[in-house]
């Protein structure tokens, strides 16, 4: 496994190169400013990335491969958080956020991780 990013944004170099692939003013900018709160200091950055994966989840953000959730995932994980801690995550939202919400949610994370897997 790789280490943590000190930065999940302003560090990863293939994150800022699909922002701008997106577009090229979008990518520059959302670097910048997602840069800036991901560097603030009193919330590490594996909690930082699943509290980005919550609000995927609670604003029933699109989901599967190329999508900010599946960029979401991926943070998580390379932040150090285990598929199981995401999984968990996920119950957890069900309480708060809603079934109806979460259950598209394990799906999209199955297909992302079990495509990496093979």
């Amino acid at each position: 496994m790789t280490q943590p990013y000190a930065n999940a944004v302003l560090d990863d170099k293939e994150l800022q190169a699909n922002l701008t692939a997106v577009n090229p003013k979008y990518g520059p900018w959302v670097t910048r400013v997602a840069g800036e709160v991901w560097g603030l200091p009193l919330i590490d950055q594996k909690t930082k990335a699943l509290i980005a994966l919550t609000t995927d989840v609670v604003n029933q953000s699109p989901q599967g491969p190329g999508t900010a959730f599946a960029a979401h995932v991926e943070i998580a994980l390379s932040q150090g958080a285990s598929r199981d801690e995401i999984e968990e995550l996920f119950l957890f939202l069900t309480v708060y956020a809603g079934f109806n919400k979460v259950v598209g949610c394990f799906a999209a994370l199955n297909e992302l991780l079990d495509d990496k897997s093979q």
